[in-house]
């Protein structure tokens, strides 16, 4: 006979039968997570030059990613609950088939037969349902023991990073290759199978465990980097692509190699500070440089401040949250990239416009410098028996 049922909010943890049961879901949640993370940053590698095309400048292109991040800020609760009350399953399907939509609308924009600016902002109202990785964290969260979360919340991480070298590398390349719809379709086709996948492979619920948070939200440069490797470092697409490309290696490198050690050595508050330290330092380059040249050089400084803060805040944010409504605090967390995504993009765009690319590098400076001082001044809440 079965047991009574956990009560709300406290999902019970899968046993070692259950995760026995289910060995290939989280594997295949990983896959369906890179393929989603890839078909995006093909997206990202080729919205510049699409929005270019159709005459678009730099803070127009602002306000597309503005519209963006606000549906995505609006629909992260509301998927997360959905997550809940239908299940996994659901909840994948739903996210693939919302990008499945963008990506259609978004090759019809690059048909010179029919309204490309009113179809490319049109294209952005699915985002409102895209949160695969948010998904994909629930799957992962529930079928994981607590000793093994960590670690198979880690490895999203390198997801990503193969989104970034895989979508970067296939954006930039069928751009050139094919043309600026040719990656839009691509990801159509890719989307449309992960729907599928998701409806027949991914068990209807698996709920039962506590809850993990969302990546940091990035810089306000690299949400504006796709218009500045465009405009600044005149790159083509398939170069914006390898650069893109480097990024995504390094960021595997220092989340999957460097991070895991210097949290063995040192405690999360000087890792943090740490962090924002770097940030200043790379800032003031940011500043000064000129080429694309020098921006590979500041590059693994830009990573590891990224990397490390995405890390500590996660570790922070996991022990100050109660196991209560996985979904829906999952959807919550997922908010936060798109809120720095509501405002940096046309903030950004009219700084660009206005200042040129040594005002990030100012702003960044001035924001750390600020944030060094409020951490080194205030004692953190989370200790750990480590000096700096």
């Amino acid at each position: 006979m079965q047991g009574a049922a956990a009560p709300r909010g406290q999902g019970r943890s899968p046993s070692k039968k259950d995760t026995l049961g289910l060995p290939w879901v989280v594997p295949l949640t990983y896959v369906l997570a890179a393929l989603e993370l890839t078909c995006l940053f093909m997206q990202f590698s080729i919205l510049p030059y699409l929005s270019r095309s159709l005459g678009l400048d730099s803070v127009a292109f602002g306000y597309l990613q503005t519209t963006f991040g606000v549906l995505q800020l609006l629909g992260g609760p509301v998927f997360g609950r959905f997550a809940d009350q239908h299940g996994a399953r659901a909840a994948l399907s739903l996210s693939f088939v919302a990008a499945s939509a963008l990506y259609l609308l978004l090759a019809a924009a690059c048909s010179p037969a029919l309204p490309g600016v009113f179809l490319l902002f049109a294209s952005r109202l699915p985002g409102a349902f895209m949160h695969t990785l948010p998904a994909a964290q629930m799957v992962i969260t529930d079928l994981s023991s607590p000793a093994e979360r960590p670690a198979a919340l880690g490895r999203l991480g390198l997801c990503f990073g193969v989104g970034v070298i895989l979508g970067s590398l296939l954006g930039g390349t069928l751009n050139t290759a094919c043309g600026v719809h040719c990656p839009a379709i691509v990801a159509l086709v890719a989307n449309l199978l992960g729907a599928i996948i998701s409806v027949t492979c991914i068990p209807a619920s698996t709920k039962g465990a506590t809850v993990d948070v969302q990546a940091a939200p990035p810089g306000l440069f690299m949400i504006m980097f796709s218009i500045i490797s465009m405009d600044f470092f005149q790159l083509e697409p398939s170069q914006a692509g390898y650069l893109m490309s480097f990024f995504g290696v390094l960021q595997m490198v220092v989340q999957g190699l460097v991070i895991g050690r210097l949290s063995s050595h040192f405690s999360e508050e000087a890792l943090l500070r740490a962090s924002v330290l770097v940030f200043m330092v790379v800032g003031l380059a940011m500043a000064l440089m000129s080429t694309v040249l020098h921006f590979c050089f500041l590059v693994p400084g830009l990573v590891f401040s990224l990397c490390t803060l995405n890390v500590v805040t996660d570790s922070m944010l996991t022990k100050a949250v109660s196991a209560s409504d996985t979904g829906t605090m999952l959807g919550l967390c997922a908010s936060v990239q798109p809120l720095t995504r509501t405002l940096g993009p046309t903030l950004g765009g009219l700084l660009y416009r206005s200042f040129g690319v040594p005002i990030f590098g100012h702003v960044q400076f001035a924001v750390n410098f600020f944030l060094l001082l409020v951490l080194w001044r205030k004692p953190m809440t989370h200790k750990r028996d480590k000096a700096w």
